[in-house]
């Protein structure tokens, strides 16, 4: 087995759609390659190969600002990436080890999903929680979901939205031109803490939404009230998936962040959608409204690793 490197975009290109598995929105080079266009990190994908076989795959981005690789395309908010459910692909654990060994530099993968292979890694660390809405766990009924609130919390919740009931609330849906209040209201309302506070990020963002758009799966939702935007969010339908990637409320109705996000929640039921992913951050609701967490990892090399515990050798792929 031989290790190469690439860093040529149309060669990893080919290399992407030849060996990592698309099973999640955020494996498709597409939604990736929004954020390469305009942060334009120095690509530098690394393989195993046997014979002509790929049998490893670790796809790095250069990060100047951290003198770090990163998982591509390296898109920084804060000095971190964003982009989630990130997996090196390896047949073994050889492989695997292999492909982290041969990173000339510091490393730093965040938002892996687990694989056994990473238990055998002492750098391995928990990283944030990403939380999801199942619909199949409440046999596709929005009123069994609602039901397991206790009565004290229905009837608060539901005390809150009939105070914005009264002013008259609408729905429209997949408006392109709502996003550009999302992305204000999300800027007021986290002012510097807010990704769009980054002119790369807006930018990803904006290409991102058209991608989506072009590809029939761009979802956004809007709620009016009083014929006035109150909330926008935006979303993308993947593989009977939603990924929800970011939104925008307004400060003068209090409430209304509950009343979109059940909303998203009861719509999924209906669809019979598999699941809701709303990302990782807690930002003080997700837990409190039930959906489930999944852990995601990390892994930071300083310098080479210097042992290695011998894993399983069967024939994997790593996949989520």
């Amino acid at each position: 087995m031989k290790h190469f490197i690439y860093d040529d975009p149309e060669q990893c290109r080919r290399i992407w759609y030849a060996t990592y598995p698309v099973n999640h929105i955020w494996d498709l080079w597409e939604v990736r390659s929004c954020f390469h266009e305009v942060y334009q990190k120095p690509l530098q994908f690394h393989t195993i190969q046997n014979i002509n076989r790929i049998v490893g795959l670790l796809p790095l981005s250069w990060n100047e600002e951290t003198g770090q690789y990163v998982f591509f395309p390296g898109e920084t908010w804060k000095g971190k990436t964003w982009l989630e459910q990130n997996r090196i692909i390896a047949e073994n654990g050889d492989v695997f080890y292999q492909l982290l060994q041969h990173v000339p530099n510091s490393l730093y993968l965040r938002y892996l999903t687990w694989h056994p292979f990473l238990s055998d890694l002492e750098e391995t660390q928990a990283d944030e929680v990403g939380y999801l809405f199942y619909p199949g766990l409440y046999d596709f009924i929005f009123e069994n979901y609602w039901l397991g609130f206790s009565g004290k919390t229905r009837k608060k919740i539901k005390s809150e939205l009939k105070r914005l009931e009264d002013q008259k609330i609408t729905f429209r849906f997949d408006e392109v031109k709502d996003l550009d209040q999302m992305f204000l209201m999300n800027r007021i309302s986290f002012l510097e803490d807010s990704y769009f506070d980054d002119p790369r990020f807006y930018n990803s963002f904006d290409r991102l939404a058209s991608m989506l758009s072009d590809m029939g799966m761009l979802r956004i939702v809007t709620v009016l009230i009083g014929g006035r935007i109150a909330a926008v969010d935006m979303g993308g339908v993947f593989k009977n998936t939603c990924t929800m990637f970011a939104g925008g409320t307004s400060q003068e109705f209090c409430g209304v962040a509950k009343l979109i996000n059940l909303h998203h929640m009861e719509w999924a039921c209906r669809k019979r959608l598999d699941e809701v992913d709303f990302l990782c951050g807690d930002f003080n609701w997700k837990e409190r409204f039930h959906l489930s967490p999944r852990p995601l990892f990390q892994i930071r090399l300083d310098k080479i690793i210097g042992a290695y515990v011998e894993v399983n050798h069967e024939k994997q792929t790593i996949c989520a």
